[in-house]
């Protein structure tokens, strides 16, 4: 009968005699042996032992013999090549096969979730869980890596998108999950994946987004009226743009020995690590700035340690740290969205303010270097493709020097 044996490793079809089904057969199952250990594998065929005589005897011409043949060639290749790479073990053949044992998509992500957090990556650990549970509301809490294709993903996005998330969004989850493909393929779980482009799917592109407000629109945020939730969140994302556009990492941080001769210094925590030398950011405290601190602030009790706003306590450890930042953000961005409502212009987030400070300061003849030096980026370079791009009001702009004669 069939049997391939490579390494230690055997593969054999046999007539599982332990018990006999009620239809009066004996299953046939394919055994695999490593280190003494036997595992089988269902063909979904039944026969009775004259059948299977027959068959040991050679008939190749009977059915039951080629689709035994068929069940035997996948479990061998599959052995083969996993024990040809040196990484054969029961859990990647199950996987390679279709037989999951409790190793599948939810739990590879899992598992990414709990490393990133116990290495402390806050932002990939979020991306991670978010992808997991999205994926789960679409597949279910058992996604086999075998049961997704091409047109598995096809039908998620389509599902995604009839929930409303955006390209963006869902080229981030998408991303994620092709990570958690690589990973698995490198690992030997899986020999292919679903992703590619020439057979495999392809993920949508996110669409760019307009992030800065021009001046009337900035005005008409600063001009707002509303309730204490509303404006403490309005003053905020003000402050940040006035701060040189910092982000809320940085802001809701800042100690009072941040504020250095009427200007607040500071480093970003993102680069902090980057260079071999702290790049400091200097930005002028402007009166609307202090106007701000004494409405939502710390009083300024003399300590440098201070926190100047009151969010943060500053003993936060890291991921401490990222969940209270992601809470405020979360909040602010509800409360922004409410505000662009009521005052009729584009929605805009938190991150919109960097990007409102960098393209007003353009805008208003400011060399490119000195908002390199502001932002705090590394290079010119960085600058000049973050403020790439003309909005309507750049067009309308320069069109009326066609004009002008």
């Amino acid at each position: 009968m069939m049997r391939f044996a490579r390494k230690g490793v055997s593969v054999s079809v046999v007539l599982d005699r332990r018990r006999i089904k009620t239809n009066g057969l004996y299953p046939v199952k394919i055994e695999v042996v490593f280190h003494r250990k036997q595992k089988y594998f269902s063909t979904g065929i039944d026969i009775s032992e004259e059948k299977w005589t027959i068959i040991q005897d050679k008939h190749k011409n009977c059915q039951e013999f080629k689709e035994i043949e068929e069940q035997f060639s996948r479990v061998r290749n599959e052995v083969a090549d996993l024990v040809g790479n040196g990484i054969f073990s029961f859990i990647l053949l199950d996987t390679r096969i279709g037989r999951e044992s409790g190793f599948n998509v939810n739990k590879a992500l899992e598992d990414m979730i709990g490393k990133c957090r116990n290495d402390g990556r806050i932002n990939s650990y979020y991306r991670y869980r978010s992808t997991l549970l999205n994926l789960e509301r679409f597949g279910g809490k058992e996604i086999l890596f075998s049961s997704i294709n091409s047109s598995w993903l096809e039908h998620c996005e389509k599902f995604w998108r009839e929930e409303g998330k955006s390209s963006t969004t869902i080229s981030i989850y998408m991303k994620t999950l092709k990570c958690v493909f690589n990973q698995a393929k490198a690992e030997g779980y899986i020999k292919d994946s679903p992703f590619g482009r020439t057979n495999g799917y392809t993920i949508p592109r996110g669409a760019a987004r307009k992030l800065a407000l021009t001046k009337s629109q900035i005005k008409k945020v600063m001009e707002f009226k509303g309730n204490e939730r509303l404006e403490k969140y309005r003053d905020l994302w003000l402050f940040s743009y006035l701060c040189n556009g910092i982000n809320f990492r940085d802001m809701l941080f800042l100690r009072y020995d941040n504020i250095v001769n009427g200007e607040i210094h500071f480093t970003r925590a993102k680069t902090r690590h980057s260079y071999s030398q702290e790049k400091l950011i200097c930005a002028v405290m402007l009166p609307e700035m202090r106007d701000i601190i004494r409405r939502w602030g710390n009083p300024d009790n003399g300590s440098p340690e201070t926190m100047i706003f009151k969010f943060a306590s500053g003993t936060e450890n890291e991921f401490e740290t990222a969940m209270l930042v992601r809470k405020v953000i979360c909040k602010c961005n509800a409360a922004l969205k409410e505000i662009a409502r009521r005052t009729g212009i584009p929605a805009f987030t938190t991150y919109s303010a960097r990007h409102s400070f960098a393209t007003i300061m353009q805008r208003s003849g400011v060399e490119i270097s000195f908002i390199s030096e502001c932002l705090g980026h590394s290079s010119l370079a960085i600058t000049e493709t973050y403020l790439a791009g003309f909005g309507p009001e750049d067009r309308l702009d320069k069109s009326s020097f066609l004009i002008d004669l």
